[in-house]
């Protein structure tokens, strides 16, 4: 078997084993089997003993509407994310808007026409260690990270999209590089500037 056979059939084994994963994490992470774990809270004020706060934010450029099918969700305000922490799920609806931003290089991913999505929530739960996914059911992409949280503390976890990068594509200027209009293939996620 030549060698190029050999990587295609482990990157297509890696390919369904991930999506495998991310549909099973998609499954756990839109059950809401606990109703305590958080509550939804505004920035400020006194946290109570016990507690801490974290805002969840994220923002992610889709292509517009309807490009690839009238059934796609893509750049509609239908597209959202799935959080679930400990067992309680919560799917964010974005604020969102047409976005046309010029190339700031060779390899920006987010250069073009299309929707931007703005998601933030501000929680609050008790002090210690936590299980979050974060999903997005319409890209198939799910990741579970744990976390600890400090006895009074102010935290912040912010997503970051990693886009994917399409062999061959006929973009304008694509030179293999990821793209917003090519999908998303991966969240990184990062509490307080770290990732985790």
């Amino acid at each position: 078997m030549k060698l190029s056979n050999i990587l295609f059939l482990v990157m297509t084994v890696t390919f369904i084993s991930g999506c495998a994963q991310s549909s099973a994490l998609i499954r756990a992470g839109s059950t809401n089997i606990r109703r305590d774990i958080f509550k939804e809270t505004v920035v400020g004020g006194t946290i109570p003993a016990g507690h801490a706060d974290l805002k969840i934010d994220f923002s992610v450029k889709t292509h517009k509407p309807g490009v690839y099918s009238a059934k796609d969700i893509h750049g509609t305000p239908d597209y959202r994310l799935l959080v679930n922490i400990d067992g309680q799920a919560m799917p964010l609806q974005g604020r969102l808007w047409a976005e046309s931003a010029e190339s700031r290089g060779l390899r920006d991913s987010e250069a073009g026409d299309g929707i931007r999505y703005q998601f933030t929530k501000n929680v609050r739960l008790k002090a210690g260690s936590h299980k979050i996914i974060l999903a997005i059911i319409e890209d198939d992409i799910a990741v579970e990270r744990e976390f600890t949280l400090a006895d009074g503390s102010r935290n912040s976890l912010v997503l970051e999209p990693i886009y994917r990068t399409v062999p061959g594509s006929r973009r304008p200027g694509a030179n293999n590089a990821p793209s917003f209009q090519d999908g998303i293939r991966g969240l990184q996620v990062n509490l307080n500037d770290k990732p985790i």
